[in-house]
């Protein structure tokens, strides 16, 4: 069963085509990715599923009936621009946008959430005076306090600390267990490829792709050697049959063209250097990413 279906769906704000022609249809119970640079259409299309903003055209249905506010209750939503009221204690804070939600006494819920993200402590502190990781942590616990069938989630884990994005992952997977489908967007290519059983990438307001990450990276092959060298990159420049050098200090990717056989790189690269560790593989959705929206992307656009 579908949870949320998107057809045909555009939106624009006066001359700007924010979301063009989208359909999109999201699994009950799955962990589904938005990904896409700033500005390709993630939060607008997060906002139409909310009802914040509606669709110029097409049609969108939320547990399989169109969105017009009355489903939203079974929605629990964390926006990417944070807001809480700073005057309020945070114990008191997330009753009043839990019981907004749910329409019940939600104190047991909200002590329950405050005890797993170690924020017991500032229960009866002012919001204001919380730290930004702190005070997301508490806008995290007001969108989940209603216990909502979907989350959707505007970039939860930017911000924080590697410790806390832990706490939170493993509370969207557990969610998740208990059958609860989650949205989320993202710029963290690595949280997208462990977290997300499906990916969606927005691109100037169009689908580019979707999928598992398993078809997506099917669509290129294994066209990548990730390699780790006494040397580092120094080494590797000019290596026939390899297009492009991704480097990331420690490690490199190399993608090679259609044609070329791995193993005749890496005899050239032994003849250089010594390999300490090396991957004939797929592309990393990061790689992906950059190959759609990257400055090469642009150069082969613009030529």
């Amino acid at each position: 069963m579908a949870v949320i279906e998107l057809e045909n769906v555009t939106k624009t704000f006066g001359s700007t085509i924010a979301v063009n022609d989208l359909s999109l249809s999201v699994p009950q119970g799955s962990i589904y990715g938005f990904i896409g640079p700033n500005g390709s259409g993630k939060t607008t299309t997060l906002r139409m599923i909310m009802n914040i903003f509606y669709p110029d055209k097409g049609s969108i249905r939320v547990f399989g009936e169109e969105v017009h506010g009355a489903c939203t209750y079974r929605i629990g939503y964390l926006p990417e621009e944070r807001g809480l009221y700073k005057n309020m204690k945070v114990r008191e804070v997330l009753k009043f946008y839990g019981g907004l939600k749910s329409g019940k006494d939600v104190s047991s819920e909200v002590e329950r959430w405050l005890e797993r993200l170690d924020l017991s402590d500032w229960a009866n502190k002012k919001v204001h005076s919380l730290s930004k990781g702190m005070s997301q942590k508490v806008q995290f616990i007001a969108s989940v306090v209603s216990q909502p069938e979907l989350l959707i989630l505007d970039e939860p884990f930017t911000g924080l600390d590697p410790v806390n994005a832990d706490i939170l992952r493993t509370a969207v997977l557990d969610l998740q267990s208990k059958g609860t489908t989650v949205i989320f967007s993202t710029h963290d290519m690595s949280v997208a490829e462990r977290m997300c059983d499906f990916i969606f990438m927005i691109f100037k307001g169009r689908k580019v792709l979707n999928g598992t990450l398993a078809s997506i990276q099917d669509e290129y092959g294994y066209d990548t050697i990730r390699i780790r060298t006494g040397d580092g990159a120094s080494v590797l420049k000019d290596l026939r049959g390899v297009e492009k050098i991704n480097d990331f200090g420690q490690v490199q990717e190399l993608r090679i063209t259609r044609d070329c056989d791995p193993h005749q790189v890496l005899t050239e690269i032994m003849k250089k250097t010594r390999i300490n560790s090396f991957e004939i593989s797929k592309p990393s959705l990061h790689d992906i990413f950059l190959r759609i929206a990257g400055p090469e992307a642009r150069e082969v656009n613009d030529a």
